[in-house]
């Protein structure tokens, strides 16, 4: 099954921003019913029989951010505006979305990028970009889709405050 990350909208039923109990229903509709993993914990995550884990974050009874973990198969893709981001190799993916917006390597991790304009952020827990057997190393291991402001920084999120009130009647 193919799905596509549309920020700052969501992922298919999971649009952020929606009600902690509506987020909750919505990612139950991501488990296939002829294989339900044992490791699910509705209400927070699920896995699909290609190890897809899908996981949702909720805050002030909404959701925030969806973050998808890479399937162990290719029954299922993640796409990014066409982009597979567990198929091609991170150093691909981050070449790729150079083209579209400001990528870069967290400041906290160097193995792991953030594109704030677009809302995703992409983990891995080492970088092997020249060692394709190293899997955890050469692909992402999970992406994060996440409401507008989830990356701002202290100064940013005080000024998108102030220009929220400055719109307001």
């Amino acid at each position: 099954m193919e799905f596509e990350l549309t920020p700052p909208t969501g992922l298919g039923a999971l649009v952020i921003g929606m009600p902690r109990e509506a987020a909750e229903q919505a990612l139950a509709s991501f488990r296939d019913p002829s294989a339900i993993s044992e490791s699910d914990q509705l209400g927070r995550f699920v896995f699909r029989p290609s190890g897809l884990m899908v996981s949702i974050h909720c805050s002030r009874g909404k959701l925030e951010a969806i973050e998808l973990g890479r399937p162990a198969s290719g029954q299922d893709i993640v796409r990014f505006r066409g982009l597979d981001v567990f198929g091609l190799p991170a150093a691909e993916v981050v070449t790729q979305l150079r083209g579209l917006a400001t990528i870069t390597e967290a400041e906290d991790d160097p193995a792991s990028f953030i594109a704030p304009d677009l809302l995703l952020s992409f983990w891995r827990p080492f970088e092997a970009d020249d060692e394709p057997d190293e899997e955890q190393g050469y692909y992402f291991s999970s992406v994060l889709l996440a409401r507008p402001g989830y990356y701002d920084t202290p100064a940013e999120a005080a000024a998108r405050l102030r220009a929220a009130g400055d719109q307001e009647p």
